[in-house]
């Protein structure tokens, strides 16, 4: 006898096509037969160990985060009711461009000071890894050996490989040294990774010309991956950042995934139809195009990424001894405050925008929850003077909400038809972006329930199957025979985020089952201890 039918649940398949009424039968960790209600009329309905009753409960595929930051995560904390208990139960990592795998010794270093705003430092963790191979079996491995909370894929980080190859220098990659971000792109694709991440307004990614990521992309589109940038700018100059990464990525051959896909600052206010304009013309011509965003305005990094990227050559030591300069710090305050640094992406910074979320030091606690400019008030003194003490004493450790964003653009380009969902959730920081905890339930509760911007079926299939079919993954992403049993059950009428700007880690409500593998994770509400996750490897080329 299998061991679980769901039973009346309201099937949103993951297709995009109208829900149906069924019962569904699991075992061995797929999804073995599914009787919708017609056709088991008169006969008699299928049996199983255990029975949960679904009624009023939407079954859905599991929700495919398409933009984490959790690389540590996942190893710290065997819970992550971050992404589990919003239904999340696969999340792919290495974003950004800069990650922990491929590194040696030198460059681990580098790198874990470099995002500590990201994922902490580290020290908490045994970086026992150091190949793209070496990451993904220890993800296997997780607590004991029994695993991680959900599964992960990975991209290799463009940032990381350039400065294992070439350093945090800005300067052209010689040719033995682009063979070897070639080799080491190459061999992160056959130990498993599902393309290249980058990440272009931060170091040392930024330094590459758009020749080297072709090159690199091309290695990428000969395994079936596809690229996956944090482009040059979401502010002053987006629309020729975006036309850049679909002009190189078509001259290369490879699939194109758009990360965070926003357009924000004032000069871009209401200025989404031109984003997508830009892409249907490329669709049209047969561009292999998708994007992910997430259902908030701000967005969220780190304060030292604000920076001229000529401030941040030769990485992040180098960074502190120009801040703590007089003469070089006075130079990267014009940048920011006149020029409009390319780390702010062109645009003169506003502080009044720039809200502290989370320091490395506990002792700075005080600028959490504060912008830049009311801390300066407070203090009396100027904003730059806050955020360059700050800078120094928190070690570049310091997270940011980045208040930019046009609820106009989000509504209009979650709309497109190559739309998926990534949350970018930042888990450190006392203060973190709520989309950390709350993406995926806000996406069902508020823009499907209560504003109608897209319907349950075309919501699920966004977060679900395109997602997984931008992956590749032949098994996962719809309520299917034999597919994983990667499922989420959640109430449409009362899902929704629990998270906000002022309490952003609460929970969210109206998920109460969430199975990974056919084994529940989240169960009546609650997180089991069950560890069902494990790395999800690159399988097939085209």
């Amino acid at each position: 006898m299998e061991e679980l039918v769901i039973r009346d649940a309201d099937v949103v398949d993951g297709s995009g096509g109208a829900s149906y009424r069924a019962d569904v039968v699991i075992d061995g960790g797929r999804i073995v037969s599914i009787v919708q209600e017609a056709a088991a009329a008169g006969c008699q309905r299928p049996e199983a160990r255990r029975e949960l009753d679904a009624e009023g409960l939407v079954l859905s595929p599991g929700f495919i985060d398409m933009h984490a930051h959790s690389d540590l995560a996942l190893l710290r904390d065997p819970d992550h009711s971050a992404k589990a208990a919003q239904g999340v139960t696969l999340e792919v990592l290495g974003q950004d461009g800069l990650s922990y795998a491929p590194v040696d010794d030198r460059t681990l270093a580098d790198v874990r000071r470099a995002i500590t705003g990201w994922n902490g430092d580290g020290d908490d963790i045994d970086f026992d890894w150091r190949s793209v191979g070496e990451y993904l079996d220890r993800l296997d491995s997780g607590f004991d050996g029994q695993g991680i909370a959900v599964n992960a894929a990975y991209l290799v980080p463009q940032g990381t490989v350039r400065a294992l190859a070439v350093g945090w220098e800005d300067r052209e990659a010689t040719p033995g040294e682009l063979d070897r971000m070639r080799h080491l792109v190459a061999e992160g694709l056959e130990q498993g990774a599902v393309g290249l991440s980058s990440g272009l307004t931060y170091t040392p990614g930024m330094y590459a010309e758009d020749a080297e990521l072709t090159e690199l992309c091309r290695v990428v589109a000969s395994y079936g991956g596809y690229y996956c940038p944090h482009h040059r700018s979401y502010g002053a100059g987006a629309l020729e950042a975006y036309e850049e990464m679909v002009a190189l990525t078509r001259e290369a051959g490879c699939a194109l995934h758009l990360a965070h896909a926003t357009m924000n600052f004032g000069v871009n206010k209401g200025r989404a139809p031109e984003l997508l304009s830009l892409l249907d013309d490329a669709l049209a011509a047969g561009a292999d195009i998708s994007l992910d965003t997430y259902p908030y305005t701000p967005g969220s990094t780190t304060l030292a990424a604000l920076l001229p990227s000529w401030a941040s050559e030769g990485g992040p030591e180098e960074v502190l001894r120009r801040l703590a300069d007089e003469g070089t710090a006075a130079r990267v305050r014009h940048d920011l405050e006149v020029v409009g640094a390319d780390g702010c992406h062109g645009v003169p910074v506003e502080w009044d925008t720039i809200e502290i979320s989370g320091v490395r030091d506990p002792g700075l606690a005080d600028f959490v929850g504060r912008t830049v400019q009311e801390s300066a008030d407070l203090r009396g003194e100027a904003p730059w003077v806050t955020a360059r003490r700050l800078l120094i004493d928190d070690r570049l450790g310091s997270t940011i909400l980045q208040h930019v964003g046009h609820e106009e653009n989000v509504r209009a380009i979650m709309r497109h038809p190559v739309h998926t969902g990534g949350s970018d959730g930042i888990l450190q920081g006392a203060k973190p972006h709520p989309r950390a905890y709350g993406t995926f339930p806000r996406y069902l509760g508020r823009y499907v329930r209560e504003l109608g911007v897209l319907t349950l079926e075309e919501c699920v299939a966004r977060l679900t199957a395109r997602p997984a079919a931008r992956l590749r993954l032949p098994d996962r992403g719809l309520v299917r025979e034999g597919y994983r049993a990667d499922l989420v059950l959640f109430d449409p009428a009362t899902v929704a985020a629990g998270s906000s700007f002022e309490n952003p880690r609460v929970l969210p409500t109206g998920i109460p089952y969430v199975l990974i593998d056919g084994r529940f994770v989240i169960e009546d509400g609650r997180r089991t201890d069950v560890l069902a996750g494990r790395a999800v490897r690159r399988t097939a080329r085209p």
